[in-house]
């Protein structure tokens, strides 16, 4: 049994925030019931190609986005729209620990699905909406996406090539890193009202945005201005404080080399055949070579070029100068490291497919989270999930399918 398999969450999420979150609850074994729209449901599982395929090489229509964020769950669907779809979400948020949703500012509300309408349902609910703004201030009820909150929330300022440099500008994370950190930021706001509640008896509201996240989430780079007054600026795969600590070219692919101290230079630089820069007073120093970076990545760039990454990464290593490869996903999923872990699982899927997902990163002793169950087929568990928790029997159900209500 999981740490959390005692817990119930009612999910009215959909995309990647809210759904985040909900997975993980769902790794740990919570209950998690995925409430989604008849017929089309979240969003994200028309988000193709690529599409999970069956054996014969068909595409099934789940989406690989989808797959992503949400295995161990449970899918029901429920026109909230009508008054009947209401009623069994509320009937729902009554045996449910956690409700999460992402609907826009006050949307809910004329749904009777609002906090403060569930809380005379169930008391000690915990409810956590995820938006791009949060419930108050004047940009609330926009809305919110994750492509215009890292700009808005600085992390584009500093991400990208130095200003003036061949591809300089601002330039965005190459996945959804305000939604992601929103999903895990929300689930230790439910945790924590969780362990709250379970001292107290007292349910409470959970207040997630996205631009709140975004700015947090830049950590020293806060500091550093709020410090200094000066923004940090962007330097592309450079340190703006420790030369040299950026990525290499070789001559058949990038490296990342990341000198830390005077030591680490004289080796990097005997590796190349380059003894000579470690003993110029230009570089002999890390505060020497920041002032003279301009010189000298040039030639240390030269330097690597002259021999492929495979053989620097060796003798780089051997002498003991921190360096990586920069691997795409197919790499990524060969490395040995990354087998040893256990990253990639696979489930087997209603279409006879086997869906190829990435393992939580949480290891534990005792209670670790486990991949289960395979993300759901839109409404397979709504007959099962209606019969079994709200004691609806089969002419019930198929009245509410029929007016389209499930």
């Amino acid at each position: 049994m999981g740490a959390l398999s005692h817990i119930r969450v009612l999910d009215l999420t959909r995309v990647l925030a809210g759904p985040w979150c909900a997975q993980t609850f769902a790794d740990f074994g919570a209950d998690v019931i995925k409430i989604e729209r008849p017929e089309t449901g979240d969003d994200t599982r028309h988000w193709g190609p690529p599409y999970l395929k069956t054996p014969a090489g068909e595409d099934t229509h789940e989406a690989a986005y989808y797959l992503a964020a949400n295995r161990n769950k449970r899918s029901v669907t429920v026109d909230i729209a009508t008054a009947d779809g209401q009623r069994i979400v509320r009937e729902l948020a009554a045996q449910s620990d956690v409700v999460l949703e992402n609907y826009k500012v006050g949307q809910l509300k004329k749904y009777g699905l609002d906090y403060e309408s569930l809380k005379t349902v169930k008391p000690d609910l915990v409810y956590c909406s995820v938006t791009g703004f949060g419930q108050t201030g004047p940009y609330a009820t926009r809305a919110g996406y994750d492509f215009i909150i890292q700009g808005i929330g600085g992390f584009m300022s500093i991400t990208g090539e130095r200003d003036g440099q061949p591809g300089g500008g601002p330039q965005k994370a190459g996945v959804a890193i305000a939604d992601l950190m929103t999903g895990m930021y929300a689930t230790i706001g439910v945790m924590a009202a969780l362990a709250h509640r379970d001292r107290t008896g007292e349910g409470q509201y959970v207040d997630m945005a996205l631009l709140d996240v975004q700015v947090a989430m830049l950590a020293n780079m806060n500091t550093n201005f709020l410090a200094s007054g000066q923004p940090p600026v962007r330097w592309g795969n450079a340190h703006p404080n420790i030369v040299p600590y950026q990525t290499f070219q070789t001559s058949d692919g990038w490296i990342i080399v990341a000198v830390g101290n005077d030591g680490q230079f004289r080796k990097f630089v005997d590796a190349g055949g380059r003894p000579d820069l470690a003993d110029d007073p230009r570089f002999s120093t890390n505060p020497s070579r920041v002032r003279n970076r301009d010189t000298l990545v040039p030639v240390l760039s030269t330097m690597v070029r002259e021999r492929g990454k495979h053989e620097w990464l060796a003798s780089l290593e051997a002498a003991g100068v921190p360096c990586g490869p920069i691997n795409d996903l197919g790499e990524v999923f060969e490395d040995p490291q990354v087998i040893a872990r256990g990253m990639q699982v696979e489930l087997p899927h209603p279409t006879g497919a086997n869906v190829k997902l990435v393992k939580s990163p949480i290891r534990m002793s005792a209670t670790p989270p486990e991949a289960r169950l395979h993300p759901p087929m839109l409404g397979e568990h709504t007959d099962s999930v209606l019969r079994d928790l709200l004691d609806y029997d089969d002419a019930r159900i198929a009245r509410l399918r029929e007016s389209k209500v499930i």
